[in-house]
């Protein structure tokens, strides 16, 4: 048998290559998982290994279209497309590196509590989970003074399995192992958390008496291991998803909590309308007050509520992980390091960027790519069909040349696109079928990560919002969060959950024939049209 010796900044590790194994296989297995936003076809280009020894079949098709020649040259192969036949010695430029869990950062309504009456015996404690594609946020409340105390933020490590929902949902799909290995890496990222909050803030998690989660349905179906592969067949796009545990004992063991703790996993809306949706309607109040709100929750399964008097219109939107900062060659979550900010000015560098957390920028985040797409657009330098000027080259546009060689190529603009034209498809199909002209909208919610930055003048030039007045748009924030921190603090408030999902009325884009037309026209990278 062949064996691959993989080299670490910890040291070489030798494993076996079972005969018929691609490296991506052979590594994830292992324990050495590596980037991948296509579940291993060969598509997204992140897999990218460097061999330093041994043979290897010549680069296929798909490895020659996403790595350059200087790459291919120093030895740079696409993990899932490399078949070992013999010995091989490989590094992983890029690892997908584990949790890396950060405070929740504060805000107006939240600062660290420092105080010591919370780590007393007597206390309850509560945790309200956020579980995202790309992320999973959570926070730790006092359920007796409902205080937050602490808050943490990580990566999903579930996208060692692909960067999108369909992805791994292909990949559950594949055996019952599989499933369930998913949903445990899932629910040990959790217990990570709580380890962390433990060492750092000194709260106990036997403490804990009381869980909520919330989240979009493929991570509340894979995290339970329940109706995961509904979710792939068309019939089931509509209507409701049992994806409750059968059993939580072991949860509870793993994340030493309570023995006797509750935990509630919030039912989906329907189909891929999660219960992420209805904590953020739940936060922003959108079914409580005026006629005419509209919510957008940008991710990497964006989904889309309308709230017109008397009915909640909802439907999802594949925008794929672009808005998170994945699947752009120099993209990033909107986290330290990253450009969330970029404006033309008119000294010599001819720009200015800001960086979550100063320093130099290390990439981009779905907020930056909108300013920098909006610029690019309103200079001339990128046309409404989202095509560089003729003198722009293969390697793209160095965004901050002679500093990190961040570059934007055409892939990188044709992913925003594709993204950007299916939710805006998407509201534009709502408002269609509610009967709402953008005049009509009194507010407009922008929730998630992306929106927490998001410039919403830039976002309407390049046809991401309707055109309404500025002061009619919000910026929530994670408002899935809070939403689920409200139903941690104030369990009465299920209520109100239930009673959107009665007046709730699901829209599977799949079957409006007009979608496909407004998707092609929301191509384009101009305002969104004033009819809906």
């Amino acid at each position: 048998m062949a064996y691959l010796r993989i080299i670490t900044d910890n040291g070489e590790h030798v494993v076996p290559c079972p005969p018929g194994m691609s490296l991506r296989e052979i590594l994830v297995n292992a324990g050495f998982p590596v980037r991948a936003g296509c579940g291993g076809i060969g598509a997204c280009g992140l897999c990218i290994v460097r061999i330093q020894a041994g043979d290897t079949d010549p680069p296929a098709a798909n490895e020659l279209r996403r790595l350059r020649p200087e790459q291919i040259s120093k030895g740079d192969r696409l993990a899932c497309q490399v078949y070992p036949c013999g010995d091989l010695t490989l590094t992983i430029p890029s690892p997908l590196l584990a949790a890396d869990w950060r405070s929740l950062p504060p805000d107006a309504d939240w600062q660290p509590s420092r105080d010591e009456r919370h780590r007393k015996a007597e206390t309850a404690l509560g945790m309200a989970i956020d579980l995202g594609t790309t992320r999973i946020r959570l926070a730790l409340w006092d359920l007796n003074t409902g205080e937050r105390l602490a808050g943490r933020i990580g990566p999903n490590p579930q996208a060692v399995f692909g960067s999108d929902i369909m992805n791994r949902l292909n990949a559950a799909c594949e055996s019952l192992e599989r499933a369930a290995e998913i949903g445990q890496l899932t629910r040990n990222a959790i217990g990570a958390a709580l380890i962390d909050i433990a060492e750092i803030e000194g709260y106990r998690p036997a403490k804990i008496n009381r869980v909520v989660i919330v989240g979009n349905s493929v991570m509340l179906t894979l995290l339970t291991g329940r109706n995961y592969d509904l979710l792939l067949k068309p019939a089931h796009w509509t209507g409701a998803i049992d994806c409750q545990p059968e059993e939580t004992d072991s949860w509870r063991r793993l994340w030493g909590i309570s023995d006797q703790a509750s935990i509630d996993v919030v039912a989906p809306l329907a189909g891929f309308i999660g219960s992420d949706l209805l904590a953020a309607a739940l936060a922003t109040r959108l079914t409580e007050q005026t006629a005419g709100a509209l919510l957008i929750d940008f991710g990497t399964n964006s989904e889309i509520a309308l709230w017109d008097g008397t009915t909640l219109w909802a439907t999802s939107a594949a925008g794929g992980p672009a808005f998170e900062g994945c699947g752009i060659s120099c993209g990033m979550p909107a986290e330290p390091g990253a450009i969330h900010r970029f404006e033309p000015q008119s000294h010599p560098a001819g720009f200015r960027f800001e960086v979550l957390g100063g320093g130099e920028p290390l990439g981009i985040c779905g907020s930056g790519l909108v300013d920098i797409i909006a610029n690019l657009r309103r200079a001339g330098i990128l046309n409404n069909i989202g095509k560089f000027l003729p003198d722009i080259g293969d390697q793209g546009l160095a965004i901050i040349k002679g500093r990190t060689g961040l570059a934007l190529t055409k892939r990188d603009i044709d992913g925003f696109q594709r993204a950007k034209a299916a939710i805006a498809a998407g509201i534009r199909t709502v408002m269609s079928k509610a009967g709402l002209t953008p005049e009509k909208l009194q507010r407009i919610c922008i929730c998630g990560a992306f929106g927490r930055y998001l410039d919403t003048g830039n976002a309407r030039e390049i046809g991401m919002l309707p055109q309404v007045d500025p002061d009619r748009v919000e910026l929530c924030g994670n408002s899935a969060l809070t939403g689920c921190e409200i139903l941690l603090i104030h369990p009465d408030r299920s209520a109100a959950m239930d009673k959107m999902r009665n007046i709730a009325r699901i829209i599977n884009l799949a079957q409006v024939p007009e979608f496909e037309e407004q998707f092609i026209s929301a191509l384009y990278l101009r305002p969104m049209a004033l009819e809906p």
